[in-house]
């Protein structure tokens, strides 16, 4: 084994123990800190420096994608002017690992002034900022899995393995759904998959396969070779959709030897067949489809008549699989 691969498992070791350890902090304060930013009007505003300030960077995006309003304040500008960012229906996430950075420590006066609650990470719940703050969560680790004890790794492993607790503690208690997740999500893939609707992607109007009940199941193949859709719809005169015929059911008349000729498609149609509604999203069609082990159904309108079909091909070049 080499020096490289030693030092790297000996630092996930070190860092496995530090997020193990931390377990013993989720305690009555960790439900008291969710309950005041439950209960906050206003934003949560983290605020940290060095590397506990890119760890509050990602916590605060994280609070923000998962339906708690949040964004990250810099304590060094906050000094010289951008603490007029903080409301007083705001609280302070503010953390710093020994509790004593000098930037954080500045803003306190003027916080406490404006009487916003102060939930900090520290390691030591005595430092000057845990005694300042209405609630500390703590972040200690036992020691750095940095070989000198120095750059801080586990320290900062444990705080943002705090932040990630705290906010899908959070996310679970708001009831928060993929849909609401979706909303602050709107681009690329992620958005795509949970956004779009059917009627956004289904096929429609002359490009849907549809015969009568009268048609022949030789002229019910035709359609869906037209179509290329893989089925096709059986609807009355009233246009309401009655059965459906696919693929999968083709081979299983063929074995019973049907004449394709002259059997009528109402004979071996499969009536009350599995149809979506055009305002449903395509991910919640994929499941209903996975669920019921179909490739392909009909999108209907109230009075069950056919407006759009859709299949695993379209859902496939949708970017929805």
């Amino acid at each position: 084994m080499s020096e490289f691969i030693k030092s790297a498992l000996r630092v996930l070791t070190i860092e496995q123990q530090a997020i193990e350890k931390l377990t013993q902090y989720i305690d009555h304060s960790f439900e008291q800190a969710c309950q005041l930013i439950l209960s906050c009007k206003g934003k949560v505003i983290v605020c940290g420096m060095g590397k506990s300030g890119h760890i509050g960077h990602k916590i605060s995006a994280t609070l923000a994608s998962t339906g708690t309003p949040a964004f990250f304040m810099h304590p060094a500008e906050a000094n010289h002017g951008d603490l007029g960012m903080l409301t007083e229906q705001d609280i302070l996430l503010a953390i710093s690992n020994s509790g004593e950075t000098a930037e954080l420590l500045a803003l306190i006066p003027v916080v406490k002034r404006l009487g916003v609650p102060i939930i900090a990470m520290t390691s030591n719940a005595k430092s000057t900022l845990g005694q300042y703050a209405n609630i500390n969560l703590c972040i200690k680790v036992d020691k750095e899995a940095c070989s000198l004890g120095l750059a801080p790794t586990s320290s900062t492993t444990a705080t943002l393995v705090m932040g990630d607790a705290l906010a899908v503690a959070l996310l679970d208690e708001r009831g928060f759904t993929s849909e609401d997740f979706a909303l602050s999500h709107p681009g690329g893939s992620l958005g795509k998959k949970l956004l779009l609707s059917l009627a956004d992607i289904m096929v429609k109007g002359e490009a849907l396969p549809l015969v009568t009940p009268e048609h022949t199941l030789r002229q019910a193949l035709v359609e869906i070779s037209h179509k290329a859709l893989g089925m096709t719809g059986i609807v009355e005169q009233s246009g309401q959709l009655v059965g459906i015929f696919t693929d999968g059911d083709l081979r299983r008349v063929l074995d019973d030897k049907i004449d394709v000729h002259h059997t009528t498609i109402k004979q071996i149609m499969t009536q009350n067949s599995i149809t979506a509604s055009p305002e449903m999203l395509a991910a919640e069609v994929l499941k209903l489809m996975q669920q019921h082990k179909i490739n392909s159904l009909f999108v209907t309108d109230a009075a069950n008549k056919p407006i759009g079909a859709i299949n695993m091909q379209i859902l496939l070049q949708a970017g929805i699989i």
